[in-house]
């Protein structure tokens, strides 16, 4: 079996060990002071300078629903699972959302409960739907970028950077393409945030290195639900990534180690 359990509480690294974590940012070298579980969660985010890394992150109930029926969402995760979600923005060179998210939650997508510097910002925008209004464009000195089709019009405030990507067959922007793009412009470590379908998106297209999943002991019963793939007719062809899970607070953490990006997942033997 590819599967495998290593349950036990996240440890919260001391401000000593999270600095630590924070200066291998720049080296892609971690040294001694951080625990094991640190370690292994936070490890691999911390690519050598250049090298790309992306991560995907999602919080969801034990149903695996995200929100109510109306939308409802915040919050799913209790206060550990944030914290943690800011760990990885402070280790990345940018954090990535869906233009959906930004209309629904507004997020300001910058790092506030740990120590740490805030990410650039990047919306995936095909049809120019961004409010010029919206939180994550506040000039703040991180860069802000949308990623959008060729042509579409839009009005974004001074600073704001534009990418323009031609989308796929199927009408959606590759996610290979919104990687190769970001890396292009110094940004090569990546956190996809949400909402739930340009994560999904990112695991089809087999764009990630790692997704952490962290569940909450929540019965919703309806509403939009985390990951949706393309249907399969055999459970030989769904995806069995290597995984950890670790107590989160109340909430169960499952750190899941997919292929190199633009790779297969691993299977089960």
């Amino acid at each position: 079996m590819s599967l495998q359990s290593n349950d036990g509480h996240v440890e919260a690294p001391s401000d000593a060990a999270w600095r630590r974590v924070l200066a291998a940012r720049g080296t892609g070298t971690l040294g001694g002071g951080v625990g094991a579980r640190s370690r292994a969660l936070f490890g691999p985010l911390l690519a050598a300078p250049g090298e790309r890394f992306a991560i995907g992150q999602l919080g969801q109930s034990l149903d695996g629903r995200i929100a109510t029926s109306t939308g409802h969402s915040h919050y799913v995760n209790g206060r550990p699972a944030i914290v943690h979600l800011h760990r990885l923005r402070a280790l990345v060179d940018a954090v990535v959302v869906g233009v959906g998210t930004v209309v629904a939650d507004d997020p300001a997508l910058t790092v506030r409960h740990v120590e740490g510097d805030s990410p650039a910002r990047v919306v995936v925008d095909p049809r120019g739907r961004m409010p010029a209004a919206a939180r994550l464009l506040a000039d703040d000195g991180r860069r802000r970028l949308v990623v959008m089709r060729p042509g579409v019009a839009s009005t974004l405030p001074h600073g704001v950077e534009r990418i323009e990507l031609a989308p796929g067959a199927d009408g959606r922007i590759p996610p290979a393409a919104i990687v190769d793009a970001l890396a292009a412009r110094g940004l090569p470590r990546l956190l996809v945030e949400g909402g739930a379908a340009t994560v999904s998106a990112f695991v089809e297209a087999r764009a990630l290195h790692r997704l952490h999943v962290a569940v909450a002991p929540l019965l919703i019963g309806s509403g939009p639900t985390g990951l949706v793939l393309p249907p399969i007719d055999r459970l030989d062809d769904a995806l069995r990534p290597r995984a950890r899970c670790y107590a989160l607070g109340e909430d169960v953490l499952w750190d899941l180690e997919l292929a190199s990006a633009g790779g297969t997942a691993n299977r089960s033997t």
